[in-house]
């Protein structure tokens, strides 16, 4: 196990130093100029020659990317040129509320969807199992956006229950709580579709299995049939569906960032990319890369605890 861990992590360190080559790579040929954003509209070229010097853009592109890959090595993840602060406190605050919508999100996909497969598996072909089909359906065919706009209009507009927007004052849980109510389950409609049909297909498909059979025919209760036996293999799939399915809810929460007003990795992102400020943009980019391999280590280290044969180093024997 420890080498199987040692192989995922090295390959995940490799995948992190390609997409930060990809990033710096990228962002150098966005349009715009930095340095012009920086002086203003109306700054003589004197004075953006200057800004460049300065901020080392006139450089061949191995230079700038070695400096900026050092500095991020090291922990340093630089200074946001349009704010003139350190990117590593912004970042740190727009993480923690992301995460903390993402892991709400996530916990609610994953207990929803699981038991939604589940109970439409045992009703199959029942009008249960149908009404479960047409509402994930449902979730999954709109865009996010929409069922916010529709949240706030309902829920913050003519019920006046919860805020429309923002993230509360983190002195007060509960205020904290009512604004992660609607952006949570605006990204939930969306991806617990996945994850219930996943449970569903799997769950019939181990349900008819013959060691699901021969358990019954044992004569054991149909609780432990179920949980012990069918469900333990019926979740592989569904753990590749929710580690799939947080690369999508990372990609969800900067459309639901904006139409709540979360303060989060989202609206920072869209922040950085409409000023041009390319260190942030880079940083940004770089840590939900970083968040989205983690979440596939994590799916690959469940898969191989729940199934030890597919750990690489067994499966070849």
């Amino acid at each position: 196990m420890a080498f199987y861990i040692a192989r995922r992590v090295a390959a995940i360190a490799l995948i992190l130093l390609v997409i930060s080559i990809l990033i710096f790579a990228i962002t150098q040929v966005l349009p715009g100029n930095v340095a012009r954003m920086i002086a203003g509209q109306f700054a003589t070229p004197d004075v953006i020659a200057a800004i460049q010097a300065k901020l080392g853009l006139n450089d061949p592109l191995v230079v700038q990317y070695w400096r900026w890959a050092s500095r991020i090595v090291s922990g340093d993840l630089g200074q946001s040129l349009i704010m003139e602060r350190p990117i590593g406190p912004m970042l740190r605050t727009a993480l923690a509320n992301s995460a903390t919508l993402a892991a709400v999100s996530l916990v609610v996909i994953a207990i929803g969807g699981i038991g939604l497969g589940i109970i439409a598996a045992i009703r199959h072909n029942t009008a249960l199992d149908h009404g479960i089909s047409v509402v994930t359906f449902l979730g999954i065919s709109v865009p996010e956006f929409f069922w916010g706009i529709v949240l706030i209009l309902v829920f913050a507009g003519y019920l006046q229950w919860l805020p429309s927007g923002g993230a509360g004052d983190s002195a007060t849980g509960a205020m904290s709580l009512k604004h992660l109510v609607l952006p949570a389950a605006t990204l939930t409609f969306a991806l617990i579709a996945h994850v219930s049909r996943m449970t569903r297909s799997s769950m019939l498909e181990t349900l008819s299995s013959q060691y699901v059979l021969y358990a019954r025919a044992k004569g054991l209760p149909e609780r432990v049939v179920l949980i012990r036996h069918a469900l333990r293999n019926a979740l592989l799939p569904t753990i590749t569906v929710l580690a799939i399915d947080l690369g999508l809810l990372i990609g969800g929460i900067v459309v639901v960032e904006t139409v709540f007003s979360y303060p989060g990795l989202g609206r920072l992102l869209l922040f950085a990319i409409e000023r041009h400020d390319l260190p942030l943009i880079q940083a940004t980019i770089l840590v939900v890369a970083a968040i989205y391999c983690c979440a596939n280590l994590a799916a690959d280290l469940l898969y191989a605890y729940f199934n030890p044969m597919i750990r690489y180093g067994r499966a070849r024997r």
